[in-house]
Formats: structure tokens, sequence, C-alpha cells
């Protein structure tokens, strides 16, 4: 049986009762809710600011992972950590608890920044109060205390603080916001208490509200900020300048005349998130991770947000207009000739990639939002996605990813490891998107891959040079001819034991 040659929509019920069949009937019940085949949309749903709606991606999503079930998801402290603040670059941020989670998330993701490592940027740099079993029985306040202070000394041009809370903090009961306020009145910077404990909800998804919450409660609006506003100030909300991405981002809305006085958390620094409060719009990438501090921002400063995808040139033009309307006819103009000037390089891209690439297949499953941001860049090179699905997403985010994937599109929601393989094995794609852990055993498959969460190491993705970027690692994946040199596992003949011996 082949995805080429039957009904796709068939095909991947059948693979999800297929792979179901190997469970224990109420796993199998359980894990049934999170895997569905894209549906027909509704005529509820045909009206959509977000443009047309192409199918409907109703699956269970945000529910706790089963404790002994192989998940690819972070905890919460990755969350808080590893996205929201770890890239804010001139603060120091301890992991507070054992060494293993701060070993763990260090420099793991490719947040560029300028600035000079260990003077004023502290990103690749690993801080820790590595618990011992004295303090677990003791507590560590009077040791986290001693931290910071050993942290101003060191680093004097720090801006301020953070405090990452690992599991036994919450255990037993360190009174994080305490030392922080104390600190802070004795160093004079910005210390912030983030109650982050990995066991704490679902996923690194309530990290990244948790660390949200902890900006609004700590910092915004606690100095006053010497900016005066202009019309066309935004805020860049939620790029961690994977590969360069943020800058990359903000070159093409100052190019149609707007003005990023923040950019977070790629990049960015205390004084950017303070003053951010003072932005026209706030313009935001990852929906998932900051869509939290946007929505206070809107209630609370009157500041509007929308979302935007610079992945790709049909999202960029899309992306760019729906900006500029929000802003006048000035800023709709030069977002026309920024369009137009960048065109001639989109379809010299096209040109040259898409005749190796057309009509090939793709898996992704990654989180965040790039299960459905990336979409329409694969499509604008002929790629075709035939399943996705999100490692932490809500029914927000599959309800978005209904104006990307058409009907008959596998989707899958915290697939477990077994699963994802059986559906990877099946289908056979030209090339699957996933993260680091999933990159080994995918190529030992014999198929293509890409590291879909830091680029493998490429990058920028984002905007007009992005897609040159993006297009040609694609190519590279696919077209390598390393995967006509060899016979995967199960296409190997059996040879006599004498000549398999030599």
């Amino acid at each position: 049986m082949s995805l080429d040659n039957e009904n796709p929509t068939a095909f991947n019920e059948k693979l999800i009762a297929d792979v179901l069949s190997a469970y224990p009937d109420k796993f199998a019940k359980r894990r049934r809710k999170h895997l569905t085949v894209a549906k027909p949309p509704t005529d509820a749903n045909a009206d959509s600011s977000e443009g047309e709606v192409l199918s409907e991606c109703d699956v269970k999503s945000n529910v706790k992972s089963i404790p002994g079930v192989m998940t690819i998801r972070g905890c919460a402290y990755a969350g808080s950590k590893g996205v929201v603040w770890g890239p804010v670059k001139d603060m120091v941020h301890i992991s507070h608890g054992p060494v293993g989670c701060g070993q763990y998330s260090w420099s793991q993701r490719r947040n560029y920044y300028t600035g000079t490592t260990g003077i004023d940027s502290f990103v690749t740099m690993q801080f820790t109060s590595d618990f011992q079993e004295r303090d677990i029985v003791f507590g560590g306040d009077k040791k986290l205390g001693k931290i910071i202070d050993e942290i101003d000394t060191l680093f004097p041009l720090s801006r301020g603080l953070t405090v990452q809370s690992e599991c036994p903090i919450g255990l037993i009961g360190d009174d994080i916001e305490a030392v922080a306020k104390k600190k802070s009145k004795d160093i004079g910077k910005t210390i912030v208490p983030v109650r982050c404990e990995g066991f704490r909800g679902v996923s690194q998804s309530l990290g990244h509200h948790i660390a949200n919450d902890a900006i609004r409660d700590w910092v915004l609006d606690k100095k006053e900020v010497a900016h005066e506003p202009g019309p066309y100030d935004v805020n860049v909300i939620g790029d961690y300048n994977i590969g360069g991405d943020g800058w990359a981002s903000r070159l093409l809305l100052e190019e149609i005349g707007l003005q990023v006085i923040a950019n977070w958390s790629g990049d960015a620094t205390l004084a950017e998130i303070e003053r951010a409060p003072k932005a026209k719009m706030n313009l935001i990438h990852c929906y998932r991770s900051m869509n939290y501090i946007c929505r206070h921002m809107e209630e609370k400063h009157g500041v509007a947000w929308m979302e935007y995808n610079f992945f790709g040139p049909t999202q960029i033009a899309a992306s760019l207009r729906a900006i500029a309307k929000h802003f006048g006819p000035e800023i709709e103009e030069k977002a026309e000739q920024v369009i137009a000037k960048y065109q001639p390089l989109v379809d010299a891209i096209v040109a040259k990639y898409r005749p190796r690439l057309e009509g090939k297949t793709v898996m992704l499953y990654v989180g965040g939002l790039r299960p459905r941001h990336m979409i329409t860049a694969y499509d604008d090179l002929g790629l075709k996605i035939v399943g996705t699905g999100y490692e932490f997403g809500h029914s927000d985010d599959y309800q978005r990813t209904g104006h990307y994937v058409r009907e008959g599109t596998l989707i899958y929601d915290d697939v477990t490891g077994y699963e994802l393989e059986s559906f990877i094995e099946r289908i056979r794609p030209d090339l699957v998107g996933s993260g680091i852990k999933e990159k080994y055993p995918v190529q030992k498959m014999g198929i293509p891959f890409r590291q879909m969460h830091s680029w493998d190491y490429s990058g920028p993705y984002h905007g007009y040079d992005g897609f040159a970027i993006f297009a040609r690692d694609m190519d590279l994946a696919i077209n390598n001819p390393v995967w006509s040199l060899f016979d995967p596992p199960w296409r190997e003949k059996e040879k006599p034991v004498l000549q398999a011996a030599e």
C-alpha cells in the first residue's frame, strides 16, 4: 500500500488504526484522540481573518504526558529558561537546583546575539546553584543569595538576573521571591524569580506562560522608561534569533519604514523588554510562546498585536501587506516596493530549486509555530506536506493549522517515538523535519532529515535571504547522493555466511 496510489485520507486512517493496534485497548483509545487526518472545512469555519480555511485538524492536545511513554516534549523549566528568558542577552539566568538541568539546557539553541560574552552578554554561559544533598535538606535560599552577590561582583555590567527554578525548588519550598526582592534592593538590579519547576503543567508550554507572567509581574511598569514613542514603533515578539532569524526579520520591517524598538527574546536586552509597552504594535512570530504577554499589553497598555510569518515568499508578502495596512498608505507603499525589490531573488531561487524538489513529500514534527508556519515555504518550492504535528500545541494551534494543510494530511499531537517511526516508515516521505532526538533514527531508515529546531546549524530561514538558505538546505538534504550509495537494512539481500564474513 502506498500513499501515492491511494486516497490519502483512507491511507492515513488505516495507518493510524494499524499503529494503534500494537497498544493495549485502554491506551489505544486514549492515543486515538491525539491522531487524526485533516478533514474538509465546515461552513462555520469558512470565514477567517487568517485567510482561506483549507481543512479542519480537530485533535486532542495540551494533555499531560504519560509517565513511561517516550515523548519528545520538554518541561516547564525548558519552556522558561530555554525559550523565553535564556536568549535575553544582558541578564544572567541562574538555573536554581541540581546541575543537570542547567547543563542540559546550556546553549542548545543557536540564539545569536551581539555583545561580548562574559562582559555584557551571557547567553552562552551557564550559571547554576549546583544543589547537593545538604541543599535539599536545609534549603537553598542562603546559597542563592550568595550566588547573586558573586555574580554581581564578577559581572558588574549585567543588567539583572533571573532565577529559573528546577523541580527540587518547588518540592522543598525555597522562597525565591523573598530572595529576589531582598537582593534586588541590595545590588540595585532587576531580579526575576521564575516558578518554572519542570513538573508544573503539561509541557514546556506552561513554562512559556509562567515566564510571560514573570515579565508582567517583575519587569513591565517597574521603572520610568526614557523613550519618546514614534508613530511606527513596533516590537518583534517571540523571535529567538535562531541562526540570525530575528535580524533577518528586523531588516525587512525597518525596510518598509517601521522602527523596531524591542526584539524579544533573541538578541534582546532588559531595556528593550521594559520599553515594549510604548510600541504601537506587537508583531508576534511564535504565537505559542508569547501570546500571553501580547494579550496583557493589549489589555493594560492598548498595544495592538498580530501574528506574522516570514517563512517563504508567499507568507512574507502576505505578512508585510497585513502589517503595513495597520500603519496606513505610506507604509503600504513601501511594503509593495520591498516586495517588488526581492521578487527577482525569489524568482531565481524558485527557478533553481523547484525543478529539483517538485512533488517531493515532507513530514514535520516540531514545536512552537513551525508545524504550520513553515508549510507554505515548502509549498513555494513545490514540496508537499503529508504529515505534521506539534510537540506541545494547544487546540488553537491546530485550528490555525487548518489554514495551511489540505484534506488528507496526517495530523499527530505529542506523538510517541513508536508512532512517529511507524508513520515515517509506512509513508516513506522524501524528507523529515523534526528535532535532534529524531534525526539519527530517521537517517538510519534511509530517509533525508533536517533538524528544524535549530536549522541544523544553518540559517537564518526567515526573510527573503533566509528563503534562499532554506531552499538550498532542503535540496542538499533530499538530493544528497549519499542516499543512493547504500541499501537500508530491509533491502539488503542475504549473503552466504562465508561471503558475509569476508
